[in-house]
């Protein structure tokens, strides 16, 4: 396990557009996950410990997030063959498992991660309505353990985000696994 670290928020830099195949054997590209008031996109993917520690709260806060508008999709972009347990069974096992209620697609060429600037799992990036960049950081202060009672940072921010249509000025970066590159 390599940790990293993304750097803070580009504020208004538009979300890169995609087409990539889910779980669900559907396509999802911005126009299908993006809601009313902004959407939230997430680099995750099955083994990394920092995701697993904190998957349920990602569950729960995508889940009051689509409430007030906000769309997900999560994206996995790690190199399969290296890692086989975030391959494309795994991941419907995982999203399974875990009670996933948004599209778990995967980037098999790892072009929308790098379009992305993605550098770990979890990596959160926080859009509006007009889909400009207003949150890349945490979800909270948790790492590889849950931190009790800790403030939802992501939530908050995206809250905001619907509300105001921008983020925090003040936002704390992700940490997490580095995302598995192919070897060139």
């Amino acid at each position: 396990m390599v940790a990293a670290t993304p750097p803070l928020c580009d504020f208004g830099l538009q979300a890169p557009d995609f087409s990539l195949p889910g779980i669900d054997g559907k396509r999802y590209g911005l126009a299908e996950v993006r809601g009313d008031k902004g959407l939230l996109v997430m680099f995750i993917c099955n083994h990394c410990p920092y995701v697993c520690a904190i998957v349920g709260r990602i569950e729960r806060d995508v889940a009051e997030l689509r409430g007030i508008g906000i769309g997900t999709i999560a994206i996995m972009a790690n190199d399969t063959e290296a890692y086989p347990a975030d391959s494309f069974d795994n991941m419907k096992r995982f999203a399974a498992e875990n009670g996933f209620t948004f599209p778990y697609v995967i980037d098999e060429t790892q072009t929308v991660a790098r379009s992305y600037g993605a550098i770990c799992t979890p990596d959160f990036y926080g859009f509006n309505a007009e889909l400009a960049l207003q949150y890349r950081g945490r979800l909270d202060a948790s790492r590889t353990t849950l931190v009790p009672d800790a403030r939802r940072d992501l939530f908050e921010a995206m809250r905001q985000v619907a509300e105001t249509g921008a983020g925090p000025s003040e936002q704390q970066a992700s940490m997490g696994c580095s995302i598995k590159w192919k070897v060139a």
